[in-house]
């Protein structure tokens, strides 16, 4: 295989040690979910970045979040977008606006559980404001992905 081949045969992993959203993804290997916040405005943002849009102060703080939230959108991929992916297909990909800042929104998958298969989920059942929170799956040392379940409401 020619090395772009083996990079997308394996589930594409985030660099977890950058400055501005190391943070982050250390919260996700704790099993929770954290969002940077302005330390001068209080304005929550994602993607992490050094300076905040509102105010434009560099002083940063980061916030646990209740990890709940809406499903936005979402898509079944057909054909799915890396070979990696191709035994779960068809699967879900979601975007989920967080209830502590419907402004914010994140992109995962609906699963049944953190266990489960990416496939797991039938998506004809996938209703549009479905309450979901996140659960994390461990892909590596450094690295656990963000998934989301339904909740009973």
């Amino acid at each position: 295989m020619a090395g772009d081949e083996k990079m997308i045969a394996a589930w594409p992993l985030p660099v977890t040690d950058a400055p501005d959203d190391a943070p982050f993804y250390q919260a996700g290997v704790r099993g929770e979910l954290a969002m940077q916040a302005c330390a001068e405005c209080g304005r929550l943002r994602f993607p992490p970045r050094c300076m905040c849009p509102a105010c434009r102060s560099m002083k940063v703080e980061w916030k646990k979040m209740s990890g709940r939230g809406r499903i936005w959108s979402f898509v079944v991929p057909h054909p799915p977008l890396l070979p990696v992916f191709n035994e779960q297909a068809p699967y879900n990909v979601i975007v989920v606006e967080l209830d502590d800042d419907p402004a914010i929104r994140l992109v995962g998958n609906l699963v049944t559980g953190p266990d489960d298969p990416l496939d797991a989920v039938d998506p004809a059942t996938i209703r549009i404001g479905e309450a979901v929170e996140a659960v994390f799956v461990p892909m590596a040392d450094d690295v656990s992905l963000i998934r989301w379940k339904r909740v009973a409401v």
